[in-house]
């Protein structure tokens, strides 16, 4: 995450946005004129070129976790009634499913019966979703999902990082600082676009640019007990582990820890015997471990800019505003995946100890 311009004047953004739609109003018109098929720069449309027939972006907004165990997402949950104050959103207090998709779709239900004019909703599972956004959809209100792209279903949009780079940072990080043998990913769950994701681009990179090392694999589900075990098993017969990939330091940072030092394994950088680790989410916890040497690296997952712009998505879609592919005024891309949805894809940089005390990462932020 590169928090940059994510707390800027809201205030300067809206008039920023307003004047575009204004100019792209006008630009239309006169391509409508002269009957030419493109017109106007992608920043323009991406940043909000409005959808007519909207309402006025007025009622109350159900917002729901999927899990608050997870520091990461304790810190979103923290973000969310700041950023619909910053947005003008009326957000109900948010709803924890718990890790429990059935839940999850049970809470969406609930909101929809309380009567909510839009979702935030942030997935557990890209499939089993989709039960609930078509109620959503049955009774007309908009749906914005955060952190994790739906398989099916219709949302607004979906605020999200690109996870494939993820993989890919954590790939080359690990691929520079380990020649050869063998490396971990601990993985999310694969039921989640984002487990899928992650894991598929760390694989497959190591395959194509760094043949020389041997990946290991640990399918944990974002559990940190069953990350542990896993963990720990997989020690035991592979004690020359060089390098390990966490999928989320928000559950397996902890557990990975502690099963190393139990097993004196855990080594501080530049010691010979140091596992090199790489993690994601941009947790304070991990900020602190990279400084002391516990880890090497994390990817910073932007929890305060996921709060701020799934309020500023669900209250454009309640307005009827709609949006097209193209780099945005805040700093991301907006991409169309191949369901046809559109997704925000906000920045996520790679902290290190050059750039750990940069106090414009969100994980520097935080009480």
């Amino acid at each position: 995450m590169d928090s940059k311009g994510t707390t800027r004047g809201n205030g300067a953004q809206r008039a920023r946005s307003s004047r575009r739609r204004g100019l792209s109003a006008v630009a239309l018109l006169g391509c409508a004129a002269l009957a030419l098929t493109a017109c106007g720069s992608t920043k323009d449309t991406a940043a909000g070129a409005g959808g007519g027939g909207g309402g006025d972006g007025k009622g109350k907004v159900g917002v729901i976790l999927p899990l608050l165990t997870s520091p990461f997402w304790q810190s979103y949950n923290d973000y969310v009634p700041k950023m619909a104050k910053s947005e003008g959103v009326d957000a109900l207090k948010t709803v924890n499913s718990n890790s429990d998709p059935s839940q999850q779709i049970t809470d969406i239900n609930n909101q929809l019966n309380q009567g909510v004019k839009g979702l935030v909703v942030a997935p557990l599972d890209s499939a089993a979703i989709g039960a609930g956004l078509d109620q959503a959809e049955r009774k007309g209100v908009p749906v914005v999902a955060v952190d994790v792209a739906p398989d099916k279903g219709k949302v607004a949009m979906v605020v999200r990082a690109n996870n494939v780079a993820y993989g890919k940072k954590a790939c080359t990080y690990l691929g520079g600082q380990v020649k050869s043998g063998k490396v971990v990913q601990i993985m999310g769950d694969l039921a989640s676009v984002n487990g899928r994701e992650r894991s598929k681009a760390f694989r497959d990179c190591v395959k194509e640019k760094y043949p020389k090392l041997k990946v290991l694999e640990i399918p944990a589900k974002w559990e940190s007990d069953t990350a542990a075990s896993k963990l720990d098993t997989l020690l035991n017969a592979n004690p020359d582990i060089k390098g390990i990939y966490m999928q989320a330091g928000g559950v397996y940072l902890a557990p990975t820890l502690q099963t190393l030092k139990s097993k004196g394994m855990l080594e501080k950088a530049g010691s010979a015997k140091h596992i090199t680790i790489v993690s994601n989410d941009g947790i304070p916890q991990e900020f602190d471990a990279i400084r002391k040497g516990q880890i090497d690296a994390t990817v910073s997952q932007p929890a305060d800019t996921y709060a701020k712009y799934g309020m500023y998505y669900i209250k454009a879609a309640m307005q009827g505003k709609k949006f097209k592919p193209g780099p945005t005024d805040h700093g991301s891309k907006i991409v169309k995946l191949p369901s046809g949805t559109l997704e925000d894809q906000l920045p996520a940089p790679l902290v290190t100890k050059k750039n750990v005390d940069d106090p414009e990462l969100w994980g520097n932020t935080v009480k």
